[in-house]
This record gives structure tokens, C-alpha cells and sequence, in this order.
């Protein structure tokens, strides 16, 4: 096995043990970058040169004895929204072309602080906004959608190109291309990891947080990240309680929450499959299952869209005016028709968004994590445009993609997409786990726990 084929875990234990060298892992994962990079475009910057200096200081450092923790010497994407002082941050656009930012971001600067090696900023959906990330391919399938918006985080991950990964999480994008590549994404509790230095798309819809190859990376990582962050108005005062989670497969006494509504509408019928055989997965380790009933489902999609798009308009009023062709079209569109949206409409938004935390509040004092799918199709071939569905319902893709994701943005809710899966084609399918606001802790034992009770995952085959 090559160094970049570990997970997170093995090669922190390794480094710790001085078994291996980080020189060594970060070689391993740059070496990765050139084999895969022609056929994935998962990164925007490789800073390889950087990433050597880290890593022979982290060598020196856990060679005194100073190692830092689990983070320590492990290579790491970061989505290119997130500032690095002095690494041009682009958003994937010309309009940010020339930026550079003069400080780091607040996760970027505690990621250093754990000891963790920059490898390179990793492609996104123009400013975040979309689901597909056309720059990059799935790391399965590279004629497949990378899905979005932080596609290229999720293919180096899955492809063995950055040890762990940042995305940001607005309608679904941490979670959406870790479904699609099959590696796991943790979009945190609203508030729980500061964005401070972290380009928006929507203020009260945007989550940071990490892509990892395995529940129990996950929660390596997420420690280094949380935490408030008084520059950051949303960042929340209350830390976790704990992170990691235990070891062993036992979930008796957990309430799992399975659909009767909504998450398994219009869904194909291969990943309806998978999540259910997970979900009794789960009852096999212990749990109970529990039919629950999704509240105000039909307002879901309207509430996010009337509140992301006159969001999104606003952050970007000054370059709209000034330098709108430097947009690409489906990015410019949206942000146009946000400057339409009546006042009313956003007002009516947030009343809805009020609601639906209250009820879904109510829903989680039933159970203590939902379970569904994490989107209802697999990696579509790159270019489609359209779902359609056995009702004769027709879906945009990326209406598909953010259709689940979107009530754990809406309610600030956390959500784990684990891999438990494939299709016919043989491409990932997805499942997550929501649970209660800072509720993380029992989202990653529970997301643990089955993962422990399924075969080892390999890396993506990064198809020629």
C-alpha cells in the first residue's frame, strides 16, 4: 500500500509512531496529484513547493517528540473559497482572479496550527453557486459530474489527492460530491465552524466543514475546526461536548428515524435500495427504527431559494454592476434574478425557515438521527441537464441534487453523508444522518459504528 492510499487515522498513527514519514505521505499525495490531475481537474493551485517545507518541518517536529496530534503532517485540500494569506483564492471566477488574501482564514489558520500540510486549493462551482463543478470529474468516472459545489475537495479525497479536504455547504455541497465520489462529508451545525476569510454565497445558509474518506477521519478533523470565532457573527459560543466516537458497532438504544414522506420521493430506484439496506444495517447493530414524517415538506425548496438567491445578489452587488461579463452565464442569471426578488418574499423566507426549525425540533425529540438518502440519483454524465423521474416528473439535476440536502441548511441541522453503496454502473451512493444542532457526536458514532460493520473501502479507480 502507498502512503497516499491511507486513511487519515492510519497515517496520523503511523506519523505518531514515526513509522512514517510526513515527507514521505506528502511525496506520496503530490505524486498522486500528477498521475490523477490530467484526468480529474480537481485543483485550481497545487502548492507543492509549500507543502514540502510544511512537511519536512513536520518531520522535524515529530522527530523531537512534538507532534501535534492526528492532523500532523496530513496533506489537505482546501476549497478554493477558503483564504490563505499570500495563495490567491479565486472561487473558480475571473471576477476574483487577482485576489490574495492577506491572512488566513480562521480554519485555514487552526488547520495549521494542528500541523496539517496544504497541498493545493481545490475547484469549485463558480462561487459556490451550483451543483456540479464542471472543471472537475468524478473520480470514479471522469465522463460523470464531480457534483458540486465543492467537487474538487471531494475528488481529491476520493482519488487519494489530499489526505482530507474543506468544502462549504449551502443547499448540499459538502455532501452532494461526497455522495457522488463515495467518501464521506460532514456539513456541521450552523454556526459550530467559523467562516471567517471564507468567501459567502449565502450568510445564513453557509457551512464549512470536511471531506474525508471515513467517519472516523471525519472526526480527526473536526475538532481542529470548530470552535467560536467572534468574527464570524453566526459562530456559536457552545463547543461540542466530545467528537470522537467510541469504538465498536453497538447502537442499541438509538432512535433512527426512517421517512415516510419526502426523502424517498422520486428517488432511483437503486439508491432507494442501498439506503434502506443501510438503514437495517442499523437496526442490525442495535438501533430502532422509527417512521417519522417530515414536516412542511412543500415549502422546503421555495424557503432556501427565497433565501439563498437575494443573498447571494446582495454579496455580489458591486462586481454585478462593475464587471458582469466576468460571470459565467448560469452564475450571472441567478444572481440577476435575485436583484428582482420582491423584499416580501425574503421576509416570508425567514418566517418559513422559523417554522421548519421548530417543527423539525419537535421531530428530533422523537428520534435522535434521521435516515435517508443523501441525493436521489447517482453521478449523472457530465453535460445533463435533466432528471426524469418513472412519475413523469422532470427535475433539473441540480434541483435533483439539492432536494434532500437542502432542510439540513434551512434548520441549520447537522448532517453526515456516509457511502453505503452503488448503482448498476457501479457508481457511489449516498446516505445521511441528521441529527440535532450540535448533535455531531451521535451522527459520527452512528455513521462509525456501520462503516465499522462493512468491508474496508478502497480508493476510487480513477477511470483512464
Amino acid at each position: 500500500m502507498q502512503p497516499h492510499e491511507l486513511s487519515l487515522a492510519a497515517a496520523a498513527e503511523a506519523i505518531r509512531a514515526q513509522e512514517l514519514s510526513p515527507v514521505e505521505l506528502v511525496d506520496s499525495v503530490l505524486d498522486r496529484i500528477e498521475q490523477v490531475e490530467p484526468r480529474l481537474g480537481a485543483y485550481v493551485t497545487v502548492t507543492a513547493e509549500l507543502a514540502r517545507r510544511s512537511a519536512r518541518s513536520a518531520e522535524r517536529e515529530t522527530a523531537d517528540g512534538r507532534f501535534r496530534g492526528p492532523l500532523h503532517g496530513i496533506p489537505m485540500g482546501l476549497k478554493d473559497l477558503i483564504d490563505v494569506a499570500g495563495i490567491a483564492t479565486t472561487a473558480s471566477s475571473r471576477v476574483r482572479g487577482d485576489h490574495r488574501a492577506d491572512e488566513d482564514s480562521t480554519v485555514a489558520a487552526r488547520l495549521a496550527a494542528a500541523g496539517a500540510v496544504l497541498v493545493g486549493k481545490t475547484h469549485t462551482h463558480e462561487f459556490a453557486y451550483g451543483l456540479t463543478t464542471p472543471q472537475t470529474h468524478n473520480a470514479w468516472d471522469h465522463s460523470r459530474t464531480a457534483g458540486g459545489s465543492s467537487g474538487g475537495s471531494a475528488v481529491a479525497v476520493a482519488a487519494g489527492a489530499a489526505g482530507f479536504a474543506l468544502g462549504t455547504d449551502t443547499g448540499g455541497s459538502i455532501r452532494v460530491p461526497a455522495a457522488l465520489n463515495g467518501i464521506v462529508g460532514l456539513k456541521p451545525t450552523y454556526g459550530l465552524v467559523p467562516r471567517h476569510g471564507v468567501t459567502a454565497l449565502s450568510w445564513s445558509l453557509d457551512h464549512v466543514g470536511p471531506l474525508t474518506r471515513t467517519v472516523e477521519d471525519a472526526a480527526l478533523v473536526l475538532p481542529a475546526l470548530a470552535g467560536p470565532d467572534p468574527r464570524d457573527p453566526a459562530s456559536l459560543a457552545t463547543p461540542l461536548a466530545a467528537h470522537l466516537p467510541p469504538s465498536g458497532t453497538d447502537l442499541t438504544g438509538l432512535r433512527v428515524g426512517v421517512p415516510r414522506n419526502y426523502f424517498f420521493d422520486r428517488v432511483d430506484p437503486d439508491v432507494e435500495a442501498a439506503v434502506r439496506r443501510a438503514i437495517d444495517q442499523l437496526e442490525t447493530l442495535g438501533a430502532r427504527l422509527v417512521e417519522v414524517e417530515i414536516p412542511l415538506t412543500r415549502y422546503i425548496q421555495a424557503t432556501h431559494w427565497g433565501l439563498m438567491v437575494p443573498e447571494a445578489t446582495a454579496y455580489h452587488e458591486q462586481t454585478l454592476r462593475t464587471v458582469p461579463d466576468h460571470y459565467g452565464d448560469d452564475v450571472r442569471i441567478l444572481l440577476e434574478a435575485g436583484a428582482l426578488m420582491p423584499a416580501g418574499d425574503y421576509v416570508r423566507a425567514q418566517r418559513a425557515r422559523t417554522l421548519m426549525r421548530q417543527e423539525w425540533g419537535r421531530l428530533l425529540e422523537e428520534v435522535d438521527v434521521i435516515a435517508a438518502p443523501t441525493v436521489p440519483i447517482a453521478a449523472v454524465p457530465a453535460g445533463q441537464e435533466t432528471v426524469s423521474w418513472a412519475d413523469g416528473t422532470v427535475e433539473s439535476v441540480s434541483d435533483a441534487y439539492v432536494r434532500l440536502c437542502a432542510p439540513a441548511n434551512v434548520t441549520g441541522l447537522p448532517s453526515l453523508s456516509i457511502p453505503v453503496g452503488h448503482d448498476r454502473a457501479g457508481m457511489p451512493i449516498g446516505m445521511q444522518l441528521l441529527g440535532r444542532p450540535l448533535g455531531e457526536p451521535l451522527l459520527l458514532r452512528a455513521g462509525h459504528a456501520y462503516e465499522q460493520s462493512e468491508p474496508a473501502r478502497a480508493l476510487a479507480p480513477v477511470a483512464a
